[in-house]
């Protein structure tokens, strides 16, 4: 266990149990067991709030949102709106003209390959991400290059799983225009080195990108304070609908920016001879949007920013060197990714068993995990693997459930081997 997780205070047992309380989904059995839920990197789960509010919005306020002359569509335009001022305040943006919806952070780095690349990247340029990123963070950086005819660069990544900085520093260069990387590894739950990858960068006038759709639900966001240019993330990561997900840009690139797609809302004046764009944040907005998952991803972020952040932090810290100890007692079990420099997920194989048929067991005992490549193959690959069996926390999930999430394994070990 680290220093750090015995120095915080995590949080006490009725707290916990006050948090778990508002999360309908967990209370159930599954195969006959209670529903231990370890798959929290790929989904957390809703708290009533957030379900809740998106059915009072379906069942009070629907309309379209922004130009209605009618009550219902003015309400439905303010909390949309209002929507958009919480997860400001979620990333301490400087505006609420930096905060674009989206589908989530795939959608977002695509947004930001097209409308910056488009623009911005050119032939003889580079851009640079690294080995560990999700799919999402590799191939719209492969097409956009591909398109604009520039060189893609990619940072290596330790034996342990982290990223190489003097890798990176010799692939920074004066021609380098974006760097894009996961704050936290999805596969292994590593935390990179962000400060000082975007100090990097900002030395050589390139911008940087940050994947934080694992990041979101274990640190404490502030734009600002990182000077960061871009980020992207998911609402389904913390605690919200599916289909929803916020990115960030500074203004002034914004503003610079070319919108993504065409349509309604993002347009401020069409005429056959030109057509000029709406202010921001609308110019990134095509089309009606995901108005009752705005409002539903407002309560995920409001309900997070409600806890004492530090207890739970410090929480999900113990329920992870928890698993790491417990874990590393196991024959044959290899850890992927660093072991203290983590957050989240407790990513591992056992020697001659395939990660699926360790997943299909567990479940068996109602332990939900992840099984596979994680969106990481070229990862896998460079590692020489398939995939793992991902275990991942969250601010609900308790010491008795990785104590039977373990006890679970072994059963399942014993029953393979």
């Amino acid at each position: 266990m680290s220093e750090e997780a015995k120095v915080l205070s995590s949080i006490d047992l009725d707290t916990l149990e006050s948090i778990r309380a508002d999360f309908p989904i967990l209370h159930q059995e599954v195969n006959g067991r209670p529903l231990v839920y370890l798959d929290n990197a790929a989904s957390s789960q809703r708290p009533e709030v957030v379900i809740s509010a998106m059915v009072d919005y379906y069942r009070k306020d629907h309309s379209n949102v922004h130009r209605g002359a009618h009550s219902l569509a003015n309400r439905a335009t303010v909390l949309f709106e209002n929507a958009r001022l919480t997860a400001q305040q979620f990333l301490n943006a400087a505006s609420e003209r930096e905060v674009n919806f989206t589908k989530g952070t795939t959608e977002g780095i695509n947004l930001l390959a097209h409308s910056f690349g488009r623009k911005f990247i050119h032939t003889g340029d580079n851009m640079i991400i690294s080995e560990l990123e999700h799919h999402s963070n590799i191939v719209p950086w492969q097409l956009i290059c591909i398109e604009r005819k520039a060189e893609l660069r990619i940072v290596r990544v330790t034996e342990n799983g982290e990223w190489d900085l003097d890798h990176f520093d010799e692939l920074l260069d004066e021609n380098t225009k974006l760097i894009s990387t996961a704050w936290v590894s999805n596969s292994m739950g590593t935390i990179n080195p962000v400060r000082e990858i975007i100090s990097k960068a900002h030395s050589k006038n390139a911008l940087v990108h940050l994947d934080a759709a694992q990041a979101a639900p274990h640190f404490v966001i502030d734009v600002q304070e990182l000077d960061v240019d871009f980020m992207s993330l998911s609402g389904h990561k913390v605690f919200a609908p599916t289909g929803t997900g916020i990115f960030y840009g500074k203004a002034n690139w914004l503003e610079d920016m070319l919108p993504y797609q065409a349509g309604g809302e993002m347009i401020r004046d069409v005429d056959f001879a030109g057509t000029t764009f709406n202010d921001l944040p609308f110019k990134f907005e095509a089309g009606t949007p995901n108005i009752a998952g705005a409002i539903g991803l407002a309560e995920g972020f409001k309900y997070l920013m409600q806890q004492d952040r530090e207890s739970l932090i410090a929480h999900e810290r113990r329920l992870l060197d928890l698993a790491t100890e417990l874990a590393l007692e196991i024959d044959g079990l290899k850890i992927l990714g660093p072991l203290n420099n983590r957050a989240g997920v407790l990513s591992f194989n056992i020697d001659r068993i395939h990660a699926a048929d360790l997943g299909h067991l567990l479940d068996g005992q109602g332990v939900a995990v992840r099984t596979g490549h994680h969106c990481c193959q070229p990862l896998m690959k460079k590692f020489g693997i398939d995939g793992t069996c991902r275990a991942s926390f969250s601010i609900y999930n308790t010491e008795e459930e990785v104590h039977i999430f373990i006890k679970a394994l072994k059963r399942a070990i014993k029953m393979l081997s």
